[in-house]
């Protein structure tokens, strides 16, 4: 049993989401949110490199200490898998693991929106779940995933760096592409994607301008693609896409932005305020005529009041998800603010407003 699992055990059994080993600090865990410490002594140089070692293979620890950085994918026995990141900082190596559930929460166990479950069930399209890290994108990606497994036949690819949550075969064929492993790169993987007879695509991250054209491509196929970005919101995701792309190109994209894009799911994650844990808030916008119009006409600035005035598509807007749970007291008032889009606007609701008194 390599020596680093005792820490996994002690994450796993507080509920945690990471673990954090670092040169001249304790091993610590991020639960509810929290950075805390889980042993006294500070870890050292040799002790870091001796459980950090111990989980890798030669190749893949000489790739670390020569290129300084590596992500990959680690399973510990039937308990859980981690996504992990190995970096070189000013004190030396260090490592961080974030916890992927053995377990798949549905889509009701998460209380995602109708909307949400309304975009995993199209049959192509664009899906694009964006949010900053550690926002539980992969979390909300897996149920719409595993919602279309459980119930319609086809075949689920998923491309992945490095693969984080494992699709048991339901009602679909499965399968997990990991690039570095698999593939060897995002490129490579979405090239061969279209001649694979996938029906639903899942893009770990679009990473630049070719994977966004190629995705975009896909969708326009027919095919059901998911893709994360990291953006904060709906409107900054189509503006980051298109931007992404040089000028002359951009009117190209945003054509073909607009007729593929079936919706935008923007997700934060905020501490209830029973600190139980943590909730997901999320803005939905979806693509309508009125946003393909929008998109396409170079008017992203319309985005917002279309979300706003889109409740009878199941489109919501984050500052409107955030002042329902604050009325509900499900949110603090001021982790909420923190959270929200327009900041001025949201402190002048009374309930936000009594609390920042």
């Amino acid at each position: 049993m390599p020596a680093i699992d005792r820490y996994f055990d002690t994450l796993l059994e507080r509920g945690g989401s990471d673990l954090h080993l670092s040169i001249g600090y304790p091993p610590m865990i991020r639960a509810k949110g929290e950075l805390i410490a889980i042993e006294n002594e500070p870890l050292d140089h040799q002790k870091i490199v001796s459980l950090m070692d111990e989980i890798i293979s030669e190749d893949k620890r000489i790739f670390f200490h020569a290129h300084r950085d590596l992500d990959f994918a680690y399973g510990y026995e039937d308990k859980a898998r981690f996504r992990a990141n190995y970096l070189y900082k000013t004190t030396g190596p260090g490592a961080v693991f974030r916890t992927i559930p053995s377990e798949i929460l549905t889509a009701d166990q998460l209380g995602l929106p109708s909307a949400i479950i309304d975009l995993a069930e199209r049959q192509s399209g664009l899906v694009l779940v964006t949010g900053p890290t550690g926002s539980g994108k992969s979390t909300t990606l897996a149920a719409m995933l595993d919602h279309i497994n459980r119930t319609r036949e086809g075949h689920i690819l998923t491309i992945e760096d490095p693969v984080e949550f494992v699709h048991t075969p339901k009602k679909c064929q499965i399968t997990h592409r990991e690039v570095g492993e698999h593939t060897p790169s995002f490129a490579d993987a979405i090239r061969s994607a279209g001649r694979e007879n996938a029906d639903v695509i899942l893009v770990g991250e679009l990473r630049g301008r070719e994977t966004m054209k190629m995705a975009l491509q896909l969708a326009s196929f027919g095919i059901l693609i998911f893709a994360t970005v990291h953006t904060n919101s709906a409107p900054a995701t189509i503006d980051r896409f298109v931007n992404a792309f040089p000028a002359s190109q951009q009117p190209q994209i945003r054509g073909m932005l607009a007729d593929s894009l079936a919706g935008i799911v923007a997700q934060q994650l905020l501490r209830r305020a029973d600190g139980s844990g943590r909730i997901a808030a999320q803005e939905i916008l979806i693509g309508t005529s009125g946003v393909a119009a929008a998109i396409r006409e170079a008017k992203t600035a319309m985005l917002q009041s279309l979300i706003q005035s889109g409740g009878s598509h199941g489109m919501q807007s984050i500052d409107a998800v955030l002042a329902g749970m604050v009325s509900q007291g499900v949110v603090a008032p001021q982790d909420a603010l923190e959270k929200a889009a327009d900041k001025d606007s949201f402190a002048r609701i009374p309930k936000v407003a009594a609390a920042l008194k």
